[in-house]
């Protein structure tokens, strides 16, 4: 990449205005009685991880509200249900004890974050306090909590995140599926992209 850059806080801070005082007062060391409502009420959770090394990983998590479990005002944990046993969120917590929450409410433009250490926690009273359909979890993520803070829902609204006009159609993309095909027959998106568009009348 070309052109200027940043290379310091100094002229990182130098182009950007100090935060306000409210938005610095907002940053809690605790869960409060309305993050404890927002984790309880959210269906959706991301969770940002590094390794040793730095590399980065964004792990969606959902479920039923109220999945993740508000153990004190200072720790959450989060279940690992059944997925692609990639385990990046775990081998990542391994190497560097440090996680990233962004909690999401469906029709609510604003985010909570929570940034902690984390650990693995196979308790087997915890996991099973976290049983759907009597399938305990093999794990869970617990965080403690360093920092907690509401986020302005300016990038939702930006985004219109919810509005119903601006949902993708689902043949607009691929599936998994499709993709996962695609990765051993090159030529299928190309004929796939030819087909939808022949239907839509673009072609």
């Amino acid at each position: 990449m070309s052109g200027e850059r940043i290379d310091s806080p100094a002229e990182l801070r130098d182009r950007y205005p100090e935060p306000a005082a409210l938005i610095r007062r907002k940053q809690l060391r605790a869960l409060d009685a309305h993050c404890r409502r927002f984790v309880a009420r959210s269906p959706l959770v991301f969770v940002a991880t590094a390794d040793g090394a730095g590399h980065c990983d964004v792990s969606p998590r959902g479920d039923a509200p109220g999945f993740v479990r508000v153990l004190s005002d200072t720790a959450l944990a989060l279940p690992d249900r059944k997925g692609n046993n990639r385990l990046d969120t775990f081998r990542n917590v391994l190497e560097n004890p440090h996680a990233g929450l962004l909690f999401v409410v469906p029709g609510i433009d604003d985010t909570l974050r929570v940034n902690g250490r984390a650990a693995i926690a196979t308790e087997p009273e915890l996991l099973a306090s976290m049983a759907v359909a009597g399938r305990a979890p093999k794990a869970a993520l617990v965080v403690e909590v360093e920092e907690a803070f509401l986020h302005c829902g300016r990038a939702f609204k930006r985004g219109a995140i919810w509005d119903p006009g601006t949902f993708a159609a689902r043949g607009e993309l691929p599936t998994l599926a499709q993709m996962l095909a695609d990765q051993t027959d090159p030529d299928a998106a190309e004929r796939r992209l030819i087909a939808n568009s022949e239907q839509e009348g673009l072609y």
